[in-house]
């Protein structure tokens, strides 16, 4: 793909800043282009809200800045395949193309479990590039875990 950059990297920086705050790190990017749009990590404790995963809070502040609620033509960068309210909310949002790291067989949406963009009453399917510095974000995610555990 001529011209292709991967704001994976920035993602991964956003997962990091969310697992020092005490939170599941997984980071998210929204961009058009060269230029990133929105930039998050998951927030959920901090703002005791079950809906604010790194991608909703990514796509809302993407949607704020176009002041649209669809992101035609702009891509999404998570560190953690999306869950299937995030993946719903891709969806909606009208996102061309998902890049996302690590496959999450217990939560996630779009590879695992109910598989989302499969479903004839989805009206949108991104294209979808998974596995995108996967070890990395698999890494952060079991240290993490582990350290809760320890």
């Amino acid at each position: 793909m001529q011209g292709f950059r991967s704001h994976m990297e920035e993602a991964m920086a956003q997962a990091h800043a969310a697992a020092n705050r005490g939170e599941v790190p997984v980071g998210a990017v929204v961009a058009r282009g060269d230029a990133i749009l929105a930039r998050a990590g998951n927030r959920m404790r901090e703002l005791t809200d079950p809906t604010a995963h790194a991608e909703m809070l990514a796509i809302r502040a993407a949607c704020a800045a176009l002041g649209s609620e669809r992101l035609a033509g702009c891509d999404l960068y998570v560190t953690l395949e999306p869950c299937p309210a995030c993946a719903g909310a891709i969806a909606a949002a009208r996102i061309a193309r998902l890049y996302y790291g690590a496959s999450d067989p217990k939560s996630g949406g779009v590879a695992q479990g109910p598989r989302v963009f499969d479903h004839p009453q989805t009206h949108h399917r991104p294209e979808i590039y998974g596995g995108i510095e996967a070890k990395a974000s698999e890494i952060l995610l079991k240290r993490f875990f582990a350290a809760r555990r320890g």
